[in-house]
């Protein structure tokens, strides 16, 4: 049985979905990039489908906060990154990365109903678009009325998930592929950090910190990216940070089981679907350390 994992990434997302307690089984083989294609920096373009899984694997922030709600850990706005930082974001680099941490934040407000600060957070995030040159693809007046006049949070997960599918093609395009990438990286570090806020919080949640531990599959992955661009101060920074965490995560085992296959029925068609679990083993100490480093490498990240 599938679920997504809660640990936030996406703009609401902007960026969605990482499977955890589950299979990986879309993760497990890693992504192929493929070394024939290429622009005139030298490194290779990352080839659409390849973001588009890394996208699909990484876990929405309203389904984050409905875990949250679920085991219901009160919100408390410590745990968001500050909007009063977006000045001293001058880099494209920084730019494109904190507008993945603001839009991981955005969606854990607008699980919670905190309308008063998402304005805030859209706010910042325009202004970071437009510092990347993408904020015409930031539907920032449709945000602002769903926010101003109290709508469902559907309508903000959608525009605001169509606002980072239209950025992100956008950068692609125009061979930006860095940028992208940076984006998911800031909603996976937020993500990662908020889950390990909550688990410092509620150190019994066993879900929440298999969650966490499952991460170690997505964190090769956006490294393995990110690498193709290592050539560039930042980013080489970013995967020194990343690395960190990674030597940690290095100690956590994910054993995957094949079950039995299943018929279903979709779309009124007979369907096999192979089914599968996986078991995380980890230990305390791990667990600690991973929440430990992540607050260290966010908060540096995010200044």
């Amino acid at each position: 049985m599938r679920y997504k994992s809660l640990l936030v990434v996406a703009f609401a997302a902007l960026v969605c979905g990482l499977t955890s307690c589950t299979t990986c089984s879309r993760t497990g083989g890693g992504f192929v990039i493929p070394d024939s294609i290429g622009d005139d920096t030298g490194e290779l373009q990352v080839a659409p489908g390849v973001m588009a899984e890394m996208v699909d694997n990484i876990a929405s922030p309203v389904e984050m906060a409905s875990l949250m709600l679920s085991l219901n850990v009160p919100f408390s706005q410590k745990y968001l990154a500050t909007t009063k930082n977006v000045s001293n974001y001058n880099t494209s680099h920084e730019k494109a990365f904190n507008l993945g941490v603001f839009g991981c934040d955005l969606g854990y407000l607008n699980m919670y109903g905190r309308t008063s600060l998402v304005l805030d957070y859209i706010t910042a995030m325009k202004n970071l678009a437009d510092g990347i040159n993408v904020g015409q693809f930031f539907d920032f007046t449709t945000l602002k009325r769903l926010v101003t006049n109290n709508q469902n949070v559907d309508s903000l997960v959608y525009v605001s998930q169509q606002s980072f599918n239209r950025m992100d093609k956008y950068l692609q395009k125009n061979n930006r592929g860095n940028l992208s990438i940076l984006m998911v990286a800031g909603v996976w570090v937020e993500g990662l950090y908020l889950s390990a806020q909550f688990l410092k919080e509620r150190p019994n949640e066993k879900r929440l910190a298999e969650s966490i531990a499952e991460q170690k599959l997505m964190l090769d992955q956006l490294i393995l990216i990110l690498s193709n661009y290592g050539r560039e101060q930042y980013i080489a920074g970013l995967i020194t940070d990343l690395t960190t965490i990674k030597n940690i995560y290095d100690g956590i085992r994910i054993t995957i089981e094949i079950g039995e296959p299943k018929s279903v029925e979709v779309d009124g068609m007979l369907t096999i679907v192979q089914t599968e679990t996986s078991t995380v083993h980890y230990s305390d100490e791990q667990m600690q350390a991973i929440i430990t480093q992540s607050e260290i490498v966010r908060n540096k990240l995010i200044k």
